[in-house]
């Protein structure tokens, strides 16, 4: 490629020190390749939100009329984050074998092609029918979904190599302009035109952005390499990254089947309706985001704290979303809206700085450089988050039946908290570590050495 950032992310690793000059350099002009590579991944970021956020509105509502409990509801969800899951490690692993663009573009198609099928199935039998057709179709969407958010996060890490969490953050808008536009539009399509209009017209919109990116995405080759995703996740700064991820995806999820429900029963909110209350989650998320990216880039010493900060921020948050039945406060829709708009930018807090986190332990653990480990950890991360994602929305719906939003909500609350103080204490440790070990260095102990000797 022509890309200077491109050829040295395969050649060169990303420096520890002078990123804000790194920045300077990337802001003041890009090259061709890195904006139809923005362009490219700006178009999957935005469609498969939005298809992906069309379904809280209006689906478990829907579900429930076919015959699906709440906690059916929460397995259909939690069925595309398993499939997710195992696809994006799987396909992590042979991202260079099959090549990255190739695995972009087929992923947009099965995906587009898989999102215009579930609008048909209301015409399925109630039953048994309906909720396998239901699991079969989401398992084949996860499938397309991991295949094109794998290979975007390697090439974007490949073309960016210096500022990958600016552009994620800032990337992060479109993910947010589709979490925005999904719920108020499906609700919208939905009471207007009934069930199919959604998904058929959203799966056609993704299409469209099949052939636009055969045309101008770029394409990214690379040697293959012989680490493993087991060597990375066995590092135990990974691990604690991953439990980040996981919590935070598993709070999120847990919303999907549960979150549309309470609102229409609590405020007796039309399904059109419903979908605007979403919003305060997406706007703060998708506005917060680049600026998180920025600092994460530029003050790599403060991702710590972002970290820390975010799943602290996210546990309190969810205990207050009901709020919890022990502090007797009564729902009203102002606070319920605040709160999610809490929950957005303390998820965009602890989510943006894992990508760049997990790359920087890997080059300081040896692991080669290029889009072989670009692809282990960009399927990492999606296999990690995926894992949440069919956790959550499972959890969510049993405690939701069993126990009622308000509780289910703080429970929920409580992967966030593990995850906050698991990344606190790892990193209180790791400064013990060095901080001892720059004690007892051999040029310390010769300098005090020297010094003792000069006094006497």
């Amino acid at each position: 490629m022509g890309s200077r950032a491109a050829d040295g992310a395969g050649s060169e690793r990303p420096p520890d020190g002078g990123v804000s000059e790194a920045l300077g350099e990337e802001s003041r002009g890009f090259t061709r390749e890195q904006l139809f590579t923005l362009a490219a991944t700006a178009s999957i970021n935005f469609s498969s939100m939005i298809c992906y956020s069309i379904l809280g509105p209006f689906f478990p509502s829907e579900a429930e009329k076919k015959g699906a409990s709440n906690t059916i509801v929460g397995l259909i969800f939690g069925c595309f984050a398993l499939f997710n899951f195992l696809s994006s490690l799987i396909l992590g692993n042979y991202l260079t074998h099959i090549g990255a663009k190739f695995m972009f573009v087929a992923g947009i198609l099965v995906s587009g092609c898989v999102t215009i099928l579930f609008g048909m199935l209301d015409k399925v039998p109630s039953g048994p029918m309906f909720i396998g057709f239901c699991f079969l179709v989401r398992a084949i969407d996860a499938i397309g979904f991991a295949a094109a958010m794998t290979a975007s996060f390697s090439i974007l890490a490949k073309a960016f190599p210096t500022n990958i969490a600016t552009v994620l953050g800032s990337l992060e808008i479109f993910s947010g302009l589709g979490l925005v536009l999904g719920p108020p539009l499906g609700g919208f399509l939905y009471q207007s035109f009934g069930y199919e209009v959604p998904f058929i017209t959203l799966g056609c919109i993704v299409l469209v952005f099949v052939p636009m990116n055969m045309c101008i995405l770029p394409k990214y080759d690379s040697i293959p390499s012989k680490e493993s995703f087991w060597k990375l996740i066995r590092l135990p700064k990974v691990l604690v990254l991953c439990l980040t991820v996981f919590s935070l995806s598993a709070c999120l999820g847990f919303l999907d089947p549960t979150m549309s429900l309470f609102i229409l029963k609590k405020f007796k909110l039309p399904a059109g309706y419903v979908g605007l209350v979403f919003l305060g989650l997406a706007l703060s998320y998708s506005l917060s985001s680049p600026l998180l990216g920025l600092v994460s880039d530029k003050l790599p010493y403060i991702r710590k704290w972002l970290l820390i900060a975010g799943g602290l921020l996210t546990a309190l948050s969810f205990f207050m979303l009901g709020p919890a039945p022990v502090l007797h406060i009564e729902s009203q829709l102002w606070m319920f809206v605040l709160v999610l708009v809490l929950i957005g930018f303390s998820i965009g807090m602890s989510a943006i700085p894992v990508f760049p986190e997990i790359l920087q332990c890997a080059y300081e653990n040896g692991f080669e450089e290029g889009l072989s480990l670009l692809g282990l950890v960009s399927g990492l991360f999606n296999a990690m988050w995926s894992l949440g994602a069919f956790a959550g929305p499972i959890l969510g719906g049993f405690l939701n039946e069993k126990l009622g939003f308000e509780w289910a909500a703080a429970i929920q609350g409580g992967w966030a908290l593990l995850s906050g103080l698991a990344t606190g204490i790892f990193y209180i440790i790791e400064a013990t570590r060095k901080s001892s070990s720059l004690q007892n260095s051999p040029g310390n102990n010769e300098e005090r050495t020297h010094l003792m000797g000069s006094e006497t």
